[in-house]
């Protein structure tokens, strides 16, 4: 197939390209680099399948020839990068998401966004499942993040009904892995850029907030099969092996070797307490569940870190 991912140069969307480049698809990505880094993708440079784009999909634009597949994957996606960025991170859930379906639909092709457990906002259930409406604050700092993503998932469900497009949503958990950012603020960069340096490891609040992790390389494979699927609704992909912030602080520790000391801060304005997903309905429609295990995947993501 040729497919467009958007968000190519992003550390999840750089790995998409590698998977579906792998599979033998040509892909066409587009980023226009406000979180991105092209050193993502500096070792596509030449591939004979793969071209890249600079480009605001907020903005109008064509792609000429044979369109296949659309995967929307264009976001600022870590809270420092978002809080920094509030309006072009709606803007590209509303009017980015919507140029894409477009872009999809004037092809015929199929249309994949990739939304977020962030949708759950703070959860008031546990673990989360897809039909699970959330616990949002609509104007709280993370709305511009939370908000988007919730209003992509309707504008693509509105395309699906009005259009008949076949099209799929994910609600990506927590993910990691190499090309990260260590600046952008997620625990596990967080966690390796301050261990590796020797610098106190800050934890926000007690530490008794749970997050899960999934290694990017199941990550993608998720959202291959849920691209390849029939299922419209959305579709938890996450790892639902939970442990608690101070416990993975710990873990880091463990595995850099770091004399690194643990230092508390104040927990941030509607900082979810909970997150783990319910991964039941992705077992069953896709046959899909993390096969990496956390050691093993953070042994990979700080030897590219030491080596970065």
């Amino acid at each position: 197939m040729r497919i467009i991912v958007s968000g190519a140069a992003g550390f999840i969307g750089s790995h998409m390209c590698d998977r579906l480049l792998a599979e033998g698809h040509t892909v066409v990505g587009l980023d226009n680099f406000l979180t991105g880094a092209e050193r993502n993708l500096a070792h596509l440079k030449g591939h004979p399948g793969f071209q890249l784009i600079r480009q605001d999909v907020t903005q109008p634009f064509a792609i000429n020839g044979q369109i296949d597949a659309v995967l929307h994957m264009a976001s600022p996606a870590s809270p420092k990068d978002y809080l920094e960025h509030p309006i072009e991170t709606l803007d590209v859930g509303s009017a980015g998401t919507r140029i894409m379906l477009e872009l999809a639909r004037s092809h015929h092709a199929r249309f994949l966004l990739t939304s977020t457990s962030e949708s759950y906002g703070d959860p008031l259930v546990h673990p989360q499942v897809e039909t699970y409406w959330g616990n949002v604050n609509p104007v709280g700092p993370r709305s511009c993040y939370d908000e988007s993503k919730r209003f992509a998932e309707a504008l693509t469900m509105a395309y699906h009904r009005t259009h008949e497009m076949r099209t799929n949503i994910a609600r990506i958990f927590n993910t990691y892995g190499p090309r990260m950012k260590l600046n952008d603020g997620r625990v596990v960069p967080a966690f390796l850029d301050q261990a590796l340096r020797g610098e106190p490891m800050t934890v926000f609040g007690d530490g008794s907030q749970t997050r899960s992790f999934c290694y990017v390389s199941d990550l993608v494979d998720g959202l291959c099969r849920l691209m390849e699927s029939d299922e419209r609704y959305p579709v938890n992909l996450g790892n639902p092996q939970e442990m608690t912030i101070l416990e993975f602080a710990e873990r880091i520790r463990r595995l850099t070797g770091t004399k690194s000391q643990i230092v508390h801060r104040p927990l941030p304005q509607d900082d979810p307490k909970q997150r783990k997903p319910d991964i039941g309905k992705a077992q069953s429609i896709l046959g899909w569940q993390p096969r990496v295990a956390l050691e093993d995947g953070l042994r990979q993501t700080i030897e590219y870190f030491r080596c970065a």
